[in-house]
């Protein structure tokens, strides 16, 4: 049961606790609404920051936030955990696995989730990082399988053990393989002394001409650059198309041994079914200017799950925090201009710029005017990255952490909490 109490102020439910249904959630505090928040987590978690928890660099805690804490003091604000089945857009209503909630309103914050663009081989044997247990699977099976090759004399499986393949090479691809480059230099060759850590290998593996193709070619020639330094081998034009657990395969000549492929070559919409009509080719729910889904005035689609087709966004926004945190913000005024019979604003999104870190004082920048690399852009990062953690708790244990990594050239959260896989024999 729900058990959401009623309210004389109207409905507001809203499916997804990720940057755009907190954006929403927060901005609605103490407009004359009633919001009910959904998420099958308790928790929000900071995904631009996963691949350090996949590589030791952060605890898992630090960026994660509870859902509830984040709208304790909204009076009439409710969260419920749960998973959300389908939405009936006829009798307004929401149907999840505690029960069924009416709205009056329906916001579909969903955000992504990964895209194998069908093929099932590859799903079932790499590991993806889209939620906190997936990278601490990631984290689990890093560690596992070095523990691994310490066991085997077989000179072939202990390099398919440390060889690691990282499929996509944008921010996730190219940021995870930076750290494992640097996990590889200065905390492997202490941790495992009686192992030859020169035979690890970090495959980045691209399918278009060159990495971060969603950046500028300054910032992507700069990215490749400074991953070549850390000794990570660049494979471009090179797509994927099959992987069985030990070998990868590609469309080209190219062929890989590991028992470590990590998929985040393509993300999509993670759609509610109730909508399918309005559903594109990209799993994405396309809305008009004000974030309505196609047909309706009451059911609303924002973040990486929506998508506003327009000259300058031909297939959507990108699928990033800052445009879901813009919706969200901006939805949150167009439902009370609803309430009260006034024309809506249209989304405008305002480009504040993209980056990357490749490790340690290497990072890209691209502003909407000039671009720009090296340690200056790291500092952004890290600064960019910092104030945008929810809680001071979660800002201040990151920047302990990253301190402590910085002088200690270590990097303490490489722990075996659960193992992801049984040891071979």
């Amino acid at each position: 049961m729900m058990n959401i109490p009623d309210s004389s102020n109207p409905r507001v439910v809203i499916v997804g606790g990720g940057f755009a249904g907190i954006s929403l959630a927060k901005k609605l505090k103490d407009r004359k609404f009633q919001v009910v928040l959904l998420d099958k987590h308790n928790y929000h978690n900071f995904q631009p920051l996963m691949y350090q928890v996949a590589t030791g660099g952060l605890e898992a805690g630090s960026i994660a936030y509870p859902l509830r804490k984040i709208v304790q003091d909204h009076q009439e604000t409710f969260f419920r955990m749960a998973n959300v089945e389908s939405v009936d857009t006829t009798n307004k209503k929401v149907i999840t696995d505690i029960g069924t909630i009416y709205y009056d309103y329906l916001v579909l914050a969903t955000g992504s989730t990964n895209n194998f663009f069908g093929n099932k081989e590859i799903e079932e044997n790499s590991m993806v990082m889209k939620s906190i247990p997936e990278a601490l699977d990631i984290l689990s099976l890093i560690l596992e399988n070095f523990e691994l090759a310490l066991q085997t004399n077989d000179i072939e499986e202990r390099k398919a053990l440390m060889n690691f393949v990282i499929v996509g090479a944008g921010p996730t691809g190219v940021e995870l393989a930076g750290a494992l480059a640097e996990m590889k230099k200065a905390v492997f060759p202490k941790d495992y002394p009686d192992l030859d850590i020169s035979m690890m290998e970090i495959h980045l593996v691209q399918g278009t001409d060159r990495v971060l193709d969603a950046m500028s070619v300054k910032s992507s020639e700069a990215a490749a650059k400074f991953l070549r330094q850390l000794g990570v081998k660049i494979h471009i034009d090179v797509r994927v198309t099959g992987y069985d657990g030990l070998t990868v395969t590609t469309a080209s000549d190219l062929t890989l041994t590991s028992k470590a492929v990590i998929w985040s070559a393509g993300v999509k919409g993670c759609v509610v079914d109730g909508v399918a009509e309005a559903v594109d080719r990209a799993s994405r729910i396309r809305t008009n200017e004000f974030n309505q889904v196609e047909g309706f005035t009451d059911v609303f689609a924002i973040g990486d799950v929506a998508a506003i087709y327009g000259d300058k966004y031909k297939f959507g926004h990108p699928m990033m925090a800052q445009p879901a945190i813009q919706q969200g913000a901006l939805l949150a005024e167009n439902l009370e201009r609803l309430e009260r019979k006034q024309p809506l604003k249209q989304f405008v999104y305002n480009d504040k710029g993209s980056m990357a870190t490749i490790g340690r004082n290497k990072a890209v920048v691209d502003m909407p005017k000039f671009h720009f690399n090296g340690i200056f852009a790291w500092f952004v990062w890290m600064f960019v990255h910092l104030i945008s953690l929810i809680g001071f708790k979660n800002k201040a244990l990151v920047f302990c952490s990253w301190i402590y990594n910085y002088f200690a050239f270590d990097r303490e959260s490489r722990v075996i909490i659960k193992e992801y896989k049984k040891k071979e024999n």
